[in-house]
């Protein structure tokens, strides 16, 4: 089985989302058109970008994408945005939102105290009393 040619404008994951979604040659594509191209891509769950719409419509025209007039693009945009709203609503799935991230003032820790539990205090008492403390805490001396 020998590979399809590759297309103008269609790199390797642009090329492995169309065959994905059953378009494998120029002729595939030229079939269904550029815009339902692209919504087959969006409709399998890719989430493809207006360049992988101009990089369709210019490998059917055999053109660079950038080529494809300002016109020709506005065309292509509003055709995707009336099928992208026909689409169904993602199921079981919340819409995608923005991801903010939040610091709480409890969570910072800008200062050496927070890590050894508030009191620096702490450490000069085991380094100063060591043994000597610890040997008489059952109230027994030793005498060896």
């Amino acid at each position: 089985m020998t590979a399809a040619p590759k297309m103008r404008n269609i790199g390797p994951k642009s090329a492995a989302w169309l065959r994905q979604v059953g378009l494998r040659t120029h002729e595939d594509i030229a079939a269904i058109g550029t815009v339902e191209a692209f919504m087959r891509v969006k409709r399998a769950g890719f989430k493809p970008t207006l360049n992988l719409l101009y990089a369709i419509e210019g490998a059917l025209l055999d053109c660079h994408w950038q080529e494809i007039s300002d016109e020709r693009r506005q065309e292509l945009i509003l055709a995707a945005e009336a099928a992208t709203a026909l689409l169904p609503a993602p199921r079981n799935k919340p819409a995608a939102a923005p991801v903010h991230t939040t610091m709480h003032a409890e969570e910072r820790h800008d200062d050496a105290s927070a890590y050894d539990g508030g009191s620096a205090a702490h450490d000069d008492d085991d380094a100063s009393g060591g043994d000597e403390r610890h040997g008489d805490q059952d109230g027994e001396e030793r005498h060896d």
